[in-house]
């Protein structure tokens, strides 16, 4: 069973502003949580949906936590596994090709961080997005892969994909298992519906002291995401929205995988209707909408694919502009 989670307590969860007209009292911010997921014998396929909407939501916390089970782990199964799939690792064979020149870039490299560009020979989508690291500007990398340094070894905790929206965080690996494994991933912003959910990024910028990723949406508004934890325990990301979501479209969507309840990047929902409420659980498949303070896309039973992979939680929605 999962252990009760930490999350950051939510702001204005009861106000007691006793003012000359009287008092208020404000409700705690939930999001709703609905399963768009289907069907698959692939491994390799990110067949698993679970959309996010909400009204008026500002703030938000992001984190990737290590799967409860993780101790009793012996051996880490990270290799990919296409033996249910229709394709054997090169493109999908309904994406697009979109062909570039391979580079690989360093953006950043200082005592804390290394923060690296990279285009790919091909894509899926044919977006080149400026992007700016400190005062070093660049464009049409695929990933931003962003490396926190323990004792000089750079450990890799976050990958960005700049062309369509995508973003996996994970902690840094307990030590027996080398750099650790990526499972589920995530959009953040306005999620565009096509032949899969992307979020059109119309530039990024990076500032390194203190670390926090500035995105600006082609659609218009912008969001900030600050990087306040890389943990052995936790990757958390702090995020800001320039506007209050709208309840009609997402503001996030967890991709993941999910074959069988023992191979899945994400095999079960735990989540509180407020942050007094139980905790509830249900299999995966079981679920279809339900309305979250906190919310944790995870597994308690050991995966034989990605074993190591963390649950991805989201918590602490406010709708409480920044100051």
């Amino acid at each position: 069973m999962f252990p009760l989670l930490r999350f950051p307590p939510v702001p204005g969860i009861l106000v007691a502003a006793l003012l000359a007209t009287g008092s208020a009292t404000a409700a705690p911010v939930a999001a709703t949580v609905e399963n768009a997921t289907t069907s698959t014998a692939c491994a390799e396929e990110d067949n698993v949906s679970l959309v996010l909407r909400g009204e008026g939501i500002r703030r938000m916390r992001i984190e990737a936590l290590q799967p409860a089970y993780l101790d009793s782990v012996g051996n880490d199964t990270t290799a990919p596994d296409f033996s249910g799939c229709n394709f054997d690792g090169g493109a999908h064979p309904t994406d697009p090709a979109h062909k570039f020149k391979p580079r690989r870039v360093v953006l950043l490299d200082d005592a804390q961080w290394r923060i690296v560009g990279m285009t790919l020979p091909s894509f899926w989508r044919p977006q080149q997005v400026p992007v700016r690291v400190g005062a070093r500007t660049d464009r049409g990398f695929h990933m931003l892969q962003i490396f926190r340094k323990e004792e000089g070894k750079a450990l890799e905790a976050l990958v960005l994909y700049p062309a369509d929206g995508y973003w996996r965080i994970k902690p840094l690996p307990q030590a027996r298992f080398g750099d650790g494994v990526y499972g589920s991933s995530f959009l953040l912003g306005p999620v565009e519906q096509g032949s899969r959910p992307v979020v059109d990024i119309a530039s990024i910028r990076i500032v390194p002291k203190p670390l926090a990723i500035h995105l600006r949406f082609v659609g218009g508004g912008s969001a900030v995401a600050k990087v306040s934890e890389i943990s052995r325990e936790r990757t958390a990301l702090d995020v800001t929205l320039s506007k209050p979501t709208a309840d009609a479209r997402p503001f996030a969507v967890l991709r993941s995988m999910y074959v069988a309840p023992d191979n899945a990047d994400v095999s079960e929902l735990r989540w509180r209707e407020s942050p007094e409420a139980a905790e509830q659980v249900l299999p995966l498949p079981d679920v279809k909408t339900l309305d979250a303070t906190q919310v944790r896309f995870g597994r308690s039973l050991p995966s034989r694919h990605n074993t190591s992979a963390p649950d991805i939680a989201f918590s602490g929605f406010d709708d409480k502009a920044p100051r």
